[in-house]
């Protein structure tokens, strides 16, 4: 499976795919663990530290995000809980290089998601980390980085 990163500088003319609802994944394939691990090399080599499938024009529920040196690759994430209270901080996507904008998301975060061995988990975090996720299940349904701007 060969993928690519789907960009634009062109806030007028955003690549249709990254507003597309993503899909739940059923079975962990090899064509799943393939594409985990390009969008790993892919993330890396854009000096990233998340990606959604959708970003590489797979629209399935994937997400893998880089925490120090660990990887997590989730399959069909979801945000069961966050903190009321938010944390502004800059922010940027690799669809969208070189931009960075002030914005606002919840501090903490608790997701729940299979590992791409098909184990349940549930992830509790903050800062950075907290940030990636909730950025990344963004993608999953069609939501921006940007779309958070205006709030």
């Amino acid at each position: 499976m060969r993928v690519k990163l789907v960009e634009t500088k062109n806030l007028k003319q955003i690549p249709k795919i990254l507003r597309e609802k993503s899909k739940a994944i059923k079975e962990i394939t090899p064509e799943v663990l393939e594409l985990a691990d390009q969008m790993i090399k892919i993330m890396n080599k854009n000096k990233g530290i998340g990606i959604s499938a959708v970003q590489v024009g797979v629209p399935v529920r994937l997400i893998v995000v880089k925490n120090c040196e660990e990887y997590y690759a989730l399959v069909n994430p979801e945000i069961k809980s966050f903190s009321r209270r938010e944390v502004v901080y800059s922010e940027g996507c690799l669809s969208f290089p070189g931009l960075f904008k002030e914005i606002s998301r919840p501090e903490t975060v608790k997701v729940e998601a299979i590992t791409l061995e098909g184990k349940t988990i549930e992830i509790e975090a903050d800062g950075l980390m907290a940030r990636t996720l909730e950025h990344e299940i963004d993608h999953l349904d069609g939501v921006l980085f940007i779309d958070h701007i205006e709030k």
